[in-house]
């Protein structure tokens, strides 16, 4: 991951709008910007104010940064953060990183909602030599377990380098994960589309 480029949107020690009672999720990782990438369950509609955080600059992110350095993003500054898919593309080592930058963004009693592939599920299928059958389709098309494993192939030969994955996890490493960065209480549960999703609050 590159280092942190600064961004003349920074978020304060606040994490709600002032005068108001609405609630700041920092979505990190978010790419193209696109309201059904919020999950509603979680943030409803004008309860919760999105920021948008990424790497990259053509998806022209409110704060371009890496989940693994956000200095821009002060301590205890947002309600919560919102990550889709976006821990498997790291190096296993930056994963400690990233997870301790959430804890520290994420204000007391707040949480952050992650969700990554299932490799429990995934493993299944490629031992039934299924490696390269469809999974699901997606928005972006039909996901084999290839894709979940090293990364969405059609992004990658189109010369998106960010969607390689470097490292996964299943339900126990996923919530071991969080809990070693500071999080408690950690739920993981599964989805139907073979992916995990983590839930992890900072303790007040």
């Amino acid at each position: 991951m590159t280092d942190a480029i600064a961004s003349p949107h920074i978020l304060t020690s606040s994490g709600s709008d002032a005068g108001s009672s609405t609630r700041t999720v920092l979505h990190v990782g978010c790419g193209a910007a696109h309201p059904d990438k919020v999950p509603a369950a979680f943030f409803p509609a004008g309860e919760w104010r999105e920021v948008r955080l990424d790497i990259d600059p053509d998806v022209v992110p409110d704060i371009q940064a890496s989940i693994t350095e956000m200095p821009m993003v002060a301590d205890a500054s947002v309600d919560a953060v919102w990550s889709a898919h976006n821990l498997e593309h790291l190096e296993p080592h930056e994963v400690s990183v990233a997870l301790a930058e959430f804890h520290r963004v994420v204000r007391p009693g707040g949480f952050a909602l992650v969700t990554v592939p299932d490799l429990q599920q995934v493993a299944a299928l490629v031992a039934e030599d299924r490696l390269e059958d469809a999974a699901y389709v997606s928005a972006m098309g039909p996901i084999a377990p290839l894709d979940m494993l090293y990364g969405l192939r059609s992004a990658l030969a189109a010369g998106n380098r960010f969607m390689a994955h470097r490292t996964g996890y299943t339900a126990t490493t996923l919530e071991a994960a969080f809990t070693r960065a500071g999080f408690a209480p950690v739920r993981v549960v599964r989805d139907g589309h073979f992916a995990l999703w983590a839930t992890a609050v900072r303790p007040a």
